[in-house]
């Protein structure tokens, strides 16, 4: 296997695979995840754009200035949407970049982990449980190592492997039981291979468009997909009706089309993808300080929606750094032999200085270092392994000894115990049932102080080839050792800030429920209800639903048991976000709302998370629901003030239309409008968050923007139609002396309306505005005042105002922003809504 791939057992150097790299590339799959020309595509993807498009071709025939403002115009919004987006999902793409899987290889002879994406053919390298393939490889040799293939094979049932060779004639890749393949998940046991395809090369690569999983769609992007089709519609009915009226009224046909269009496009709020784009952005900046990563961008708003969460115990409400506290027997004496054998049925990793794996067997081994116990063990050689695995819950080794060969166990009481036929005691072996009930009394008083036990058996075991989970009995049991894992200093603190923000924290843990519950009293959580795994087994799909209400504590439960409390969960409409790092929480990260991994954890579980924490801890998902809930709270601002203003000048222009003999706003004067607006609202993004928005979850109700637009829109409407009056019972207004005037009118009332809506409160006084949205809307208004003298004014077809009209501008603008301030009080106080 090593010939066809010039290479050896011992791997490839530095050098060669260097070389190698640059022939095959690096060893990642093509994507589509970040590419400016599918974000420029996507600024122009609003329909109504493309029929503006299309029609500003078609007048270039009959007003060719009206058809070059129209297009440049577009262009300019069609970039400034692109330039936004396209640093914002830059953001997102490098952070997503900045978590990678590692790969244990071999080079220049020696183990190493690199980066999954520098493998290349020839490397050699080895797999555990939990991690994901990293490239297609056949198997040098392995020890009860199964498969997880489901992503290719679509088989929920690990696949068994093998070193052997095959006898089958032109095998499919289902029977290629001696290679694993890119993107499946070792199940169990351990492998090693040798590298023989990357990347585009791979099995996977090569049908992974097919094999892409698609996002359930959360409940915001729902909303704004129906949010936005209902105002599409609108739209349309609008440019048909507008135009058919005012073709039927006598205004040129060409005229009359432009302007309809123009009406429309100026009410759908086309800059919404940017501002949600920019907004998540700014979210995961802020939280990459915290040294969170986010690798799905909506899933930050789904923080803010999230109303439970789900997280096991170790590491989040507890320090994670577990220490060994005692080690006892059945019998009363403190044995040295329970250390010896922990030793030996252990999986860490000792390297020069540093000891990595399993966070209780790293404590075993830093307890052994500390007291000198470790030289004991280095006589004794490990011939065989059974790999620990989340449904024995334990692991053994077969040692040979002096004496002879030993299979040494370790793992949770409750499964090691039902092993074990008998127990050593002060005077030799005797029978288990003679002290089970001291046994049982001694684990519930730790378990109650908040420990973790672990138990140790062995027993003596003929010479063989091999060995298998089928030898893991007629055990006898040695003795138990004890664990603290303190709860964290800041837990409470994040905990009652959670509890303050309407965020229900529920642990599930596989652990022992009294252990479980020691803690949540030491934190002050409440704990209503506990639920052991073998309850859950006996429920109704029904009564897992009731039963996920009142519990706090699920405790010693399946990952297939997580997995059903998030479902019913969602059934119960919860916004459901769960944390996990384990091997098997994939599923329930994949299911939740919001997958939460930390960067320790495995690949598979990072792989399947929405968001990864480079340290864990519940204060800083604390702090991503309030970027959550900010944006949420600044897009909600942004359709608020577009639909309502909007609504409301689009109305007016429509009306007007129909009893002035010329165009209350030229198609070109319309967009130019829309356009400054956008501008207006770019940094809202960074718009401050009054208090009482964060405090609880927010959720999506279209049917509070649709009234919302209603009470507000005839606001302006009213506003408009007093400056029609103005403009044609005061000045006489001419044609563009009356579209220069309801410009700057419309303009400033749809811009400045921005500071008395973004908030409840009174607006500068109880709620102050971010500085940059206050710069930029100001600047915009300013900008769009002067307008109408300059050069580009003329082109548009603006001319000088009277300063007579500004003096009634500024009153009509400060009583309605009055007015709507007032109204704002009526709607949310007497309306309730």
């Amino acid at each position: 296997m090593f010939k066809g791939l010039n290479a050896t057992e011992h791997g490839l150097s530095e050098l060669e695979a260097d070389a190698r790299l640059k022939v095959y590339g690096l060893n990642e799959l093509p994507t589509h995840a970040f590419s400016s020309l599918r974000i420029l595509i996507r600024q122009f993807k609003n329909p109504l754009f493309l029929i503006l498009l299309v029609a500003a071709v078609v007048a270039g025939f009959f007003e060719l200035d009206q058809s070059i403002a129209i297009v440049a115009i577009i262009a300019l919004s069609a970039f400034l949407g692109f330039y936004n987006e396209y640093k914002a999902e830059k953001i997102i793409e490098d952070l997503r970049q900045s978590v990678s899987l590692k790969a244990v290889v071999i080079r220049d002879g020696k183990p190493a982990q690199i980066d999954s994406k520098l493998l290349a053919p020839g490397d050699v390298v080895s797999v555990y449980v939990g991690d994901i393939v990293p490239s297609d490889m056949r198997i040098v040799d392995c020890k009860d190592l199964e498969v997880n293939e489901a992503v290719l094979t679509g088989e929920s049932f690990p696949a068994e492997k093998t070193s052997a060779p095959l006898q089958i004639q032109h095998p499919t890749p289902q029977q290629l039981t001696n290679y694993m393949f890119m993107g499946t998940v070792v199940a169990h046991g351990t492998g090693r291979g040798v590298v023989v395809a990357t990347g585009k090369y791979t099995e996977f690569g090569s049908i992974s468009r097919s094999l892409a999983r698609t996002r359930p769609e959360t409940e915001f992007q729902r909303g704004v997909r129906k949010y936005g089709n209902m105002l599409i519609s609108l739209a349309l009915v609008l440019v048909i009706g507008i135009f058919a009226l005012n073709w039927l009224v006598g205004h040129p046909i060409i005229e009359s089309l432009l302007f309809s269009l123009a009406v429309a496009v100026g009410l759908v709020p086309e800059l919404m993808p940017a501002i949600v784009t920019i907004s998540l952005s700014q979210a995961a900046r802020n939280m990459a300080k915290r040294r969170v990563v986010v690798k799905r961008q909506v899933s930050i708003e789904d923080f803010g929606n999230m109303d439970v969460l789900c997280t096991d115990k170790t590491g989040t409400l507890t320090s994670g750094k577990i220490s060994l506290k005692d080690y006892w027997a059945p019998s009363g004496t403190a044995e040295q032999r329970i250390l010896q054998y922990g030793l030996l049925c252990n999986s860490a990793v000792v390297g020069a200085g540093e000891i990595t794996g399993n966070p209780m067997d790293v404590a075993i081994w830093e307890f052994a270092n500390q007291n000198g116990i470790q030289k004991d063990v280095h006589s004794n050689v490990a011939i065989d392994e059974m790999a620990f695995d989340y449904q024995r819950r334990m692991m053994s080794v077969v040692v040979q000894t002096k004496e002879g060969r030993l299979l040494i166990t370790k793992g949770a009481p409750e499964s090691v115990l039902t092993r074990c036929e008998q127990v050593v005691s002060k005077t030799g072996i005797e029978q288990l049932d003679t002290v089970k009930q001291t046994i049982d009394s001694k684990l519930v008083e730790q378990a109650r102080a908040g420990y973790r036990t672990i138990a140790l058996a062995f027993r003596d075991i003929e010479a063989k080839t091999s060995y298998s989970i089928d030898d893991e009995n007629k055990l006898t049991l040695l003795g138990f050792i004890t664990f603290t894992d303190p709860p964290k200093q800041d837990a409470r603190e994040a905990l009652d800030k959670l509890k303050a923000m309407g965020v229900e924290v529920k642990i599930l843990t596989g652990d022992n429920e009294l252990v479980a519950v020691k803690v949540c009293e030491d934190l002050g959580l409440p704990v209503y209800r506990v639920i052991r795994g073998s309850e859950l087994t006996q429920m109704t799909s029904a009564e897992i639903r009731t039963a996920v209400e009142d519990a706090t504590v699920f405790a010693r439960i399946t990952p297939e048991q997580k997995l059903d409390i998030i479902k019913a969960l969602k059934v119960n409409k919860h916004v459901v976000g769960f944390m996990g790092d384990g091997v098997n929480d994939a599923p329930a990260l994949f299911e939740s709302d919001v997958g939460l991994s930390v960067d320790s954890g495995v690949d598979v579980a990072k792989d399947a998370a929405d968001i990864v924490l480079l340290d864990k801890d519940l204060l800083v998902l604390a702090n991503g629901i309030e970027e959550g809930r900010k944006v949420f709270g600044n897009v909600t601002k942004y359709i608020l003030m577009g639909t309502s203003s909007n609504f409301g000048n689009m109305f007016s222009a429509a009306g007007a239309s129909l009893f002035l003999p010329f165009l209350p706003m030229l198609p070109m004067q319309i967009l130019f409008m829309n356009l400054l607006y956008d501008v207006a609202n770019m940094t809202l993004p960074t718009d401050v968050i009054d208090v009482e928005f964060r405090d609880l979850p927010k959720r999506w109700d279209i049917d509070f923007v649709r009234k919302f637009t209603l009470f507000f829109g005839p606001f302006s409407s009213l506003y408009d139609f007093l400056t029609y009056g103005i403009m044609l019972f005061i000045f006489g207004a001419a044609p563009a002396l009356f579209q220069s005037g309801w410009f700057v009118e419309s303009f400033w009332t749809e811009v400045l309306v921005i500071f008395v809506i973004r908030t409840r409160r009174v607006p500068f006084i109880t709620s102050k505005p971010g500085k940059w949205l206050t710069i930029l809307t100001l600047s915009a208004v300013a900008f769009g005042t002067i307008v109408p003298f300059t050069f580009l004014g003329h082109f548009l077809g603006f001319v000088a105002l009277p300063a007579e009209f500004w003096v009634l501008l500024v009153l009509m603008v400060a009583t309605y922003l009055l007015l709507v301030d007032a109204g704002k009080v009526f709607f949310y106080k007497v309306c309730k809504f």
